[in-house]
């Protein structure tokens, strides 16, 4: 990051993680999204990765079964019922 990179590819950044560090790190990724930074995040914590996304793909079986705004997929009732459980 010391180069300032145009874009930051990161995959999973939170498998295995304690959950304080889980935490640090979406902090640190919403840092550096709100500095401008373009970031593209595979991310199996679909609540959290949703919630920083300004765009989302929702990817089963190797096809993508939503897209939109991240905050636009999290509040579509189908969405949340068959990915998020609620």
């Amino acid at each position: 990051l010391m180069s300032r990179p145009q874009i930051l590819m990161l995959d999973e950044p939170s498998l295995g993680l304690a959950p304080k560090l889980v935490d640090e790190v979406l902090d640190t990724v919403r840092r550096l999204k709100q500095e401008g930074m373009t970031i593209l995040l595979v991310e199996q914590n679909v609540r959290e990765a949703l919630d920083l996304a300004d765009r989302g793909y929702v990817i089963q079986t190797g096809r993508i079964v939503g897209e939109g705004g991240g905050k636009e997929l999290l509040a579509r009732d189908t969405f949340r019922q068959a990915f998020l459980g609620i």
